[in-house]
């Protein structure tokens, strides 16, 4: 996630809005992003109910939590981009922007 943020300039030239998603609490979620130094995009909350929307994209697991995942919607609400990855990779944005500038 560090690298998106890094990223963020490229993105907020492509009019694409970035958003992390964890099935961890708000609190969690806070902690986390604190020992990150913190991050310039809303990183949301899927804990209650538990991983719902990461179970209605089919990337949650039977243990709760979920892959790496990427996903590309555009402003009509038509997912244009997905990528999935095991929960220890790290995706870099580069992909994802190339992907965004072909929509």
């Amino acid at each position: 996630m560090p690298a998106f943020n890094r990223a963020l300039p490229e993105f907020t030239r492509l009019d694409t809005q970035v958003l992390g998603i964890s099935v961890d609490s708000v609190p969690c979620n806070t902690a986390w992003q604190e020992s990150l130094g913190s991050l310039d995009y809303p990183l949301l909350s899927d804990f209650w109910p538990h991983g719902d929307v990461a179970a209605r994209y089919g990337v949650l697991r039977e243990e709760g939590f979920t892959e790496r995942t990427i996903i590309g919607i555009d402003k009509s609400g038509v997912i244009r981009y997905i990528d999935v990855h095991d929960i220890s990779d790290l995706p870099l944005p580069e992909p994802v922007l190339a992907a965004i500038g072909t929509w």
